[in-house]
């Protein structure tokens, strides 16, 4: 199968480029750098604004996975009028020029953190019950921009597939982590502390946790997506343990420590993390998280080494 991946030279568009060409896949990466480009990929070097290039650069295509976007929840907050235009503006446009080349779906890359707009009950023991893809969710907690932009692409697409039979997949990530990962990322932050012997800031307590997921495994669900059974459907992908600021600051140590802590301000409007289930990516996909976090943290740090004289 033909496929698109726009992105594709991202930190996790270029690992889902890698595991599609793996499966056998003929991959286009669309991506205004090819800084982590795959050689065995075709490469488009298009704005996922341009309409007509991105048109003209799916006519062949069949699929498109659409993982560009602004991520950083800080350059996000920075700049609201640049943040609306890539992930809402970015997805209509990507949704327009797959309808108009004919494709038969696009795959949406989404996030957990739409979560934390849902309504959930308590349960019998007073815990908040656990999540899955039908919590219905309230607009008016949608709370960060980031949030508000990745639930009007997810509505963008329901509404390409009521009013133009346009087929979808939405796929709403756990926090990723892994090689080619943003230095801004706390992972990254703490690990390169390490090798470069410096101290580690925790914002906060370092109680607050999250679901991490590794990259790869992440990668590993856009090929199963490409599946019938995933046409129409929204699946979390969110990793299988939570793991604490804290327990991240004890797994770098472990591996690659000592390490010295310095406590700072907790970051303002942070996702602060629900239960959420994957049970339907792994009963219709066969999916679920394989890399334990040590094991997952290891490699970063052995991708960093390897990678430090060409960043």
């Amino acid at each position: 199968m033909r496929v698109a991946v726009t992105g594709g030279c991202g930190f996790i568009g270029s690992h889902v480029v890698d595991r599609l060409l793996t499966a056998g896949h003929e991959v286009l990466a669309v991506d205004t750098t090819d800084r982590h480009l795959n050689p065995g990929a075709e490469h488009a070097r298009l704005d996922i604004l341009d309409l007509p290039g991105m048109t003209a650069a799916l006519g062949e295509c069949e699929v498109v996975f659409h993982l560009a976007a602004m991520a950083d929840v800080d350059q996000v907050a920075a700049d609201p009028v640049q943040a609306v235009r890539v992930n809402i503006q970015g997805t209509e446009t990507v949704l327009e020029a797959a309808r108009r080349s004919g494709l038969s779906r696009t795959v949406l890359a989404s996030t957990v953190w739409v979560y934390g707009a849902a309504l959930a009950e308590p349960g019998l023991d007073g815990e908040e019950q656990e999540l899955d893809e039908r919590a219905p969710i309230e607009l008016d907690h949608s709370g960060h921009l980031y949030v508000a932009s990745k639930l009007a692409a997810e509505m963008l697409v329901h509404s390409y597939r009521e009013l133009y039979g346009q087929h979808f997949t939405i796929l709403r990530y756990g926090i990723p982590y892994g090689p080619r990962m943003r230095d801004e990322l706390v992972i990254a932050r703490f690990v390169q502390a390490a090798l470069e012997d410096r101290p580690i800031t925790i914002a906060g307590d370092g109680r607050q946790t999250r679901n991490f997921v590794y990259v790869e495994d992440l990668a590993d669900a856009h090929v199963r997506a490409l599946s019938p059974v995933a046409q129409d459907q929204t699946f979390a992908l969110e990793g299988s343990t939570a793991i604490s600021v804290r327990d991240i600051a004890d797994t770098v140590d472990r591996l690659l420590g000592p390490l010295s802590v310095e406590h700072v301000p907790a970051r303002t409007a942070d996702y602060a993390g629900r239960r959420i289930s994957a049970a339907q990516a792994k009963r219709l996909l066969g999916w679920a998280p394989r890399t334990s976090f040590d094991d997952g943290v290891a490699r970063y740090a052995d991708w960093y080494r390897a990678s430090a004289g060409t960043r």
